[in-house]
C-alpha cells in the first residue's frame, strides 16, 4: 500500500487488541505514536512492541478515559507531543454485562458512560481540532450491535447506536472542512473482551480486522463493517419487521 497513511498518531484505548493490531499496521519510517490507556504496564508492553517493529517514537499516557474532566489537557498534551495529530483512533469501550445492566441502573450507566458519554467528550475535542486544521482522520470503533437492539445486548447496543448517530452528525458537519470521520463497525472479534463467548465462524482475528480498518482509512471511507460480510447480515436484521423481530431469540 502506498504511503497515504498518517504518521502522527493518537490512540485512545491503545492496549485493546484491535488498537494494538492497527498500530502495527500503521508503522512506517517516521511514525510517531501517542498511546493512552488505563494500565501503565500494558502501555509499556505495547510501546516496546511498536518500537521493536520500527516505530520512530512512542509516547505513553496512563489515564482512565472515563474521567472526562481530564480529556482536554490530555488531548492538548498529545497534540504538542506529536507536533500535530494526523490521525486519532478511539478504541476505548466495554462490553459490560447485559443481565446486570437490565436490572441495575448503575451497571447500565457504566456501559453508557464509557461507550458513549466519554467517547462524546473525546470526539468533540478531536472533531474541532481536525475541523480547524482542515485535515486529519478521526476513526472510532463502534459495533454492529448498534444497528438494532437485541435482548442479548441491548444496553451495549444502545451505547453503540447512540455513538453511530453522533458520528453521523459530526461527519456531516466537518467533512467539508477536509477532515475525515470513519465509523468502524466490527462484528465478533476474538479479543479478551469476547473470550467468554463461544468462538464460531463469524469471529475474526484482530490482525484481520486491523488490515481492513487501515484499508478503510487509506480509502477515506465513511462507515466500514469489518469483516465486510457483516453489512448484509445487519441489513437483513434491520429489515425484519418488529412484530416478527420481537419474537426472535437474538
Amino acid at each position: 500500500m502506498s504511503r497515504t497513511l498518517p504518521s502522527r498518531i493518537l490512540v485512545l484505548g491503545a492496549t485493546s487488541a484491535i488498537a494494538t493490531a492497527v498500530c502495527r499496521e500503521l508503522i512506517a519510517p517516521g511514525t510517531h505514536f501517542y498511546l493512552v490507556a488505563r494500565s501503565p504496564d500494558r502501555l509499556d508492553a505495547v510501546r516496546s512492541d511498536l518500537l521493536t517493529r520500527g516505530a520512530a517514537a512512542v509516547t505513553t499516557r496512563a489515564l482512565n478515559l472515563d474521567d472526562v474532566n481530564a480529556h482536554a489537557q490530555m488531548l492538548s498534551d498529545a497534540a504538542v507531543d506529536l507536533g500535530s495529530i494526523d490521525f486519532a483512533l478511539l478504541a476505548h469501550g466495554i462490553l459490560g454485562d447485559q443481565e446486570q445492566a437490565q436490572s441495575n441502573y448503575a451497571s447500565a450507566y457504566a456501559i453508557l458512560h464509557t461507550n458513549f458519554i466519554s467517547a462524546t467528550s473525546l470526539i468533540t475535542w478531536l472533531a474541532n481540532y481536525f475541523e480547524n486544521a482542515h485535515k486529519g482522520t478521526l476513526a472510532v470503533i463502534s459495533s454492529v450491535a448498534g444497528d438494532r437492539g437485541r435482548k442479548s445486548n441491548y444496553v451495549y447496543g444502545a451505547s453503540k447506536g447512540a455513538l453511530n448517530i453522533f458520528l453521523d452528525g459530526v461527519r456531516n458537519r466537518i467533512d467539508r472542512s477536509g477532515a475525515h470521520v470513519l465509523t468502524i463497525r466490527p462484528g465478533f472479534v476474538a479479543t479478551p473482551m469476547t473470550a467468554h463467548l463461544p468462538q464460531g465462524p463469524l469471529f475474526a482475528t484482530p490482525a484481520k480486522v486491523a488490515k481492513l480498518i487501515v484499508s478503510a482509512i487509506a480509502a477515506r471511507k465513511d462507515v466500514v463493517y469489518v469483516p465486510g460480510f457483516w453489512r448484509p447480515i445487519m441489513f437483513v436484521i434491520r429489515s425484519v419487521p418488529e412484530w416478527i423481530f420481537k419474537k426472535l431469540n437474538l
